[in-house]
């Protein structure tokens, strides 16, 4: 009887013990519980509200990216499919392939085209939207497609070469290709020329700094004789789609094409420009120039 007595007893002691630490466990699951509840509830006011409850008042409301946003839009399969896509797209291509490749072929990943593409064959350049270094902001190409006025029509260009360089080691490879154009349709007021230099860093994006950097970047403009000017661009943030559409990879070589009227690639060319190349170009120019 004594023993059974000491059996219950020690019984209701371990039970004692089990159950206080089941209820500490149940107060902290508790705790814890309430404690996610608040921070998801804060960190959707937070998204809700585009940031702007963290942001001082003098950055924009869209200094978060884009891709920013669709990375933790949690509930948007297609966002996040897109997203993982592009990771595995950027992680299969970097910038020690970019240099490999520019050691091999300088810069030359292809050669320009001999003739003129035909206008049936020939895709739309992608709409881009640029600075020019006083600080205007327009989109390039400048087309027919919009324009219902005959005076608005009479300023489309017929021809327009978009040099668009990614880094600074390009800069050698367009002037190669631009200073000739220019001095060979210097007269004509049908063709335009833009050098466009991409600047994807996101805070350089920013609408404070990039206002300091476009200041820190406008020249005096340079004498040219005649009535055609190399106009120089900037684009600024993110434009990985802009460069898959186009099909550019190595970000360390130019790249040049040549639009029509409607604003369509009819040539395009790569890196340094050999001589016979660049009269690919001059002649596929005066195409356009005769064309209706």
């Amino acid at each position: 009887m004594q023993d059974s007595k000491k059996l219950k007893t020690l019984t209701h002691r371990i039970i004692a013990i089990v159950g206080d630490g089941a209820t500490e466990k149940m107060l902290r699951l508790k705790h814890l519980t309430s404690y996610r509840s608040a921070v998801t509830h804060s960190s959707r006011l937070l998204f809700t509200h585009e940031d702007k409850l963290i942001l001082p008042a003098s950055i924009p409301s869209r200094f978060t990216s884009n891709r920013f946003l669709d990375f933790y839009q949690l509930g948007n399969k297609d966002a996040i499919q897109k997203e993982r896509a592009r990771l595995k797209d950027e992680m299969n291509r970097g910038y020690f392939a970019d240099m490999a490749e520019l050691k091999e072929h300088g810069g030359k990943i292809a050669v320009a085209n001999k003739v003129i593409i035909p206008a049936m064959a020939a895709v739309k350049f992608p709409q881009l939207e640029v600075n020019s270094s006083n600080g205007k902001c327009f989109k390039l190409p400048i087309t027919t497609y919009g324009s219902d006025t005959e005076s608005m029509k009479a300023d489309i260009p017929k021809a327009t070469l978009m040099c668009l360089s990614f880094r600074a080691t390009s800069q050698a490879m367009t002037d190669s290709w631009s200073a000739p154009f220019v001095e060979a349709f210097k007269d004509s007021n049908k063709v335009r020329l833009y050098e466009i230099s991409f600047i994807e860093s996101w805070l350089l994006s920013l609408t404070p700094i990039k206002k300091l950097l476009l200041l820190m970047l406008k020249k005096s403009k340079p004498e040219e004789n005649g009535v055609l000017h190399k106009q120089i661009a900037y684009a600024f943030g993110d434009h990985y789609y802009f460069r898959k559409e186009l099909k550019i990879l190595n970000l360390l070589t130019g790249y040049m094409f040549l639009l029509d009227k409607f604003g369509r690639i009819r040539w395009q060319g790569f890196g340094l420009a050999a001589p016979d190349e660049l009269s690919s170009l001059l002649s596929c120019t005066s195409l356009l120039l005769e064309e209706e």
